[in-house]
């Protein structure tokens, strides 16, 4: 091989394989000479990568971790993989897949060529993932074409289905994206309305970019004017305040017959965290906005016995939902008068 950018990348393909390579393998490999071989490594590190030499009759090269990351060289399978990964993990809003893993799809995806993506989109299409089922959806294609728009500042255009059903076309300047864990919101500025707004991304469709680039605007978190200095901070707080001002808060009061650290491993994280009561058990006192339903949900989940204190509405709805569990046991048992009241999840634009 004697193009030596190519013959650089190839030699970088093979190092970052969690071996260590022999030099004279590396020269088999590449058809070139043990001698040619030390002076690509030394170009490698002169470029940042750390590449490690031992000794010996055994020894030979390896890629070590260094202080940061230089550019990594996928070879067609590595990339597929990694990008099927990605989509299954953005397509629901799983936590700890959070908007970092979104930029870095959207960046792949960008740099993939054509015959890479036709196969991407081949094998996600023909797998069916088990997921959990308290999650919304999403097509990885509308998360990368929203976070695309944010990251390069491009104006988007969307179809948009509200809470009550109805449809509109939505021309907006992207600012970011934010998992709940649950669901992807994007909090844009809303051109028609000209006002700021977050969206629910499992009820936007047709995304695309319009070509037509934009200076962010400040974000209104300082206080409740404008003035946010603007990143992922300023938008998780925006969004904290915009889902609070759509709906009460429920002032949980539970205690749970086992230990706070097995509780906590099963309890989300946007729940809070429970705090041993000093009997073995542990309580939970944390204020959420999340719906009554998916909250007696996740509770029922921990799978330990417990007991709701508090709000009353949450208490009532858990009375409806055993009463109605205990007559799906019971073969014969007639419908009865529902009992307690259940109010939607938040609503958004």
């Amino acid at each position: 091989m004697t193009d030596t950018p190519a013959r650089l990348l190839k030699l970088l393909s093979l190092l970052q394989t969690p071996r260590e390579w022999p030099g004279g393998e590396l020269a088999e490999r590449l058809d070139v000479s043990p001698r040619t071989i030390r002076r690509d490594v030394d170009r490698l590190r002169e470029l940042g990568y750390p590449v490690e030499a031992s000794r010996g009759s055994l020894g030979g090269y390896r890629l070590v971790a260094g202080a940061a990351m230089p550019p990594l060289v996928l070879d067609d399978e590595e990339a597929v993989a990694i990008a099927v990964g990605l989509r299954a993990g953005a397509g629901h809003a799983i936590e700890g897949v959070d908007e970092a893993s979104v930029r870095a799809l959207a960046k792949l995806e960008q740099v993939l060529p054509s015959r890479l993506r036709h196969r991407v989109s081949a094998l996600q299409n023909a797998t069916v993932p088990l997921v959990r089922g308290d999650g919304a959806t999403i097509d990885p294609r509308t998360l990368t074409t929203l976070a695309s728009g944010a990251t390069g500042r491009e104006r988007l255009r969307f179809a948009y289905r509200s809470g009550d059903g109805t449809e509109t076309r939505r021309q907006v300047e992207p600012y970011r994206l934010v998992s709940t864990g649950r669901r992807w919101y994007l909090v844009a500025y809303d051109l028609l309305r000209e006002d700021w707004r977050t969206f629910r991304v499992d009820r936007v469709s047709e995304p695309f970019a319009t070509g037509v680039r934009f200076t962010p605007r400040p974000l209104p978190v300082a206080g409740g004017g404008g003035g946010g200095r603007g990143g992922a901070e300023d938008a998780a707080r925006y969004f904290a305040r915009s889902m609070a001002g759509r709906q009460p808060e429920l002032r949980l009061d539970v205690r749970f017959g086992a230990p706070a650290e097995s509780v906590a491993a099963r309890l989300p994280p946007t729940l809070g965290v429970p705090e041993p009561d000093g009997e073995g058990g542990c309580r939970l006192r944390s204020s959420v906005t999340d719906s009554l339903e998916w909250v007696a949900l996740r509770l029922a989940l921990v799978e330990c016995e417990f007991t709701v204190l508090g709000p009353p509405q949450l208490v009532a709805h858990l009375e409806s939902l055993g009463a109605r569990l205990t007559r799906a046991a019971s073969p014969g048992a007639g419908p009865r008068k529902r009992g307690g009241a259940s109010r939607p999840g938040p609503e958004t634009s």
